[in-house]
């Protein structure tokens, strides 16, 4: 599950327009996607993917095209909703229901068009099979729940696959820049800028540390180490999305 949301609409006409989930109409950006075999007055909720040469999910791809007008990089739109069918809102249908009318509108899985699969219980083993697959993670449902319009619905759960390492952090943005701690491996690579999950009790070790230097808009410290967690490796071998988890 690398993604980007992308509620996917077409009108009374058969024409299709694209938006992102923060509602910006991105129909431009993926001409491809224009002519997909949906009918009219209909509304569908999913994901833009790339997959890699070992057909995983790719992140940084799938940004890329996102992002550059240049970029042709194949893509896939993965409906895993429906919001309208012929006219009609069903976001009051449950859950299983929705899905049933979902593959009479997506009959055959295609590159440009797919639906997402989901088995019913064994959710333990299904997620150790995410994690032996090394991919991102899965989303549990209740089968009776309701589509909830931007919320974040309770009947509905991520659970996310995340990797974890130890590394240093051996400085931080000064202010009023936004802050970021900076993180090495052991080895003295850079690992990446963490940004997200470190409370008030460990920002004040690290201001704490003894100042060796300062460069441009950053400070760098004694160096201490962490244990965080992350999403993934990025192509440059970062940490994605690191986050704070324990002192070592």
């Amino acid at each position: 599950m690398e993604d980007i949301r992308l509620i996917y609409f077409v009108d009374e006409a058969g024409k299709a327009r694209l938006y992102s989930r923060h509602n910006n109409e991105i129909t431009s950006k993926f001409p491809e996607l224009h002519d997909l075999d949906i009918p009219p007055d209909t509304v569908l909720d999913g994901e833009l993917i790339v997959s890699d040469m070992h057909g995983k999910p790719d992140f940084e791809a799938v940004m890329s095209r996102f992002m550059s007008s240049r970029d042709i990089t194949p893509i896939t739109f993965v409906a895993f909703d429906v919001i309208q069918h012929k006219g009609e809102r069903i976001t009051n249908l449950p859950l299983l229901e929705r899905k049933e009318v979902q593959a009479e509108i997506v009959k055959n899985d295609t590159s440009l068009i797919a639906k997402t699969q989901f088995i019913e219980g064994h959710g333990e083993a299904y997620f150790d099979a995410i994690k032996e697959q090394a991919l991102k993670g899965i989303v549990l449902k209740r089968k009776d729940s309701r589509y909830e319009v931007g919320k974040r619905s309770n009947s509905w759960m991520k659970v996310i696959n995340y990797q974890y390492s130890d590394v240093f952090i051996v400085g931080y943005r000064k202010q009023p820049k936004e802050f970021g701690l900076l993180l090495t491996f052991d080895d003295g690579r850079y690992a990446g800028v963490m940004e997200l999950g470190v409370p008030a009790s460990a920002r004040r070790i690290v201001y704490g540390k003894s100042l060796i230097r300062e460069e441009n808009d950053f400070a760098f410290i004694e160096p201490v180490k962490c244990r965080v967690k992350y999403r993934n490796l990025t192509k440059a071998g970062l940490l994605r999305l690191p986050s704070f988890v324990e002192w070592i």
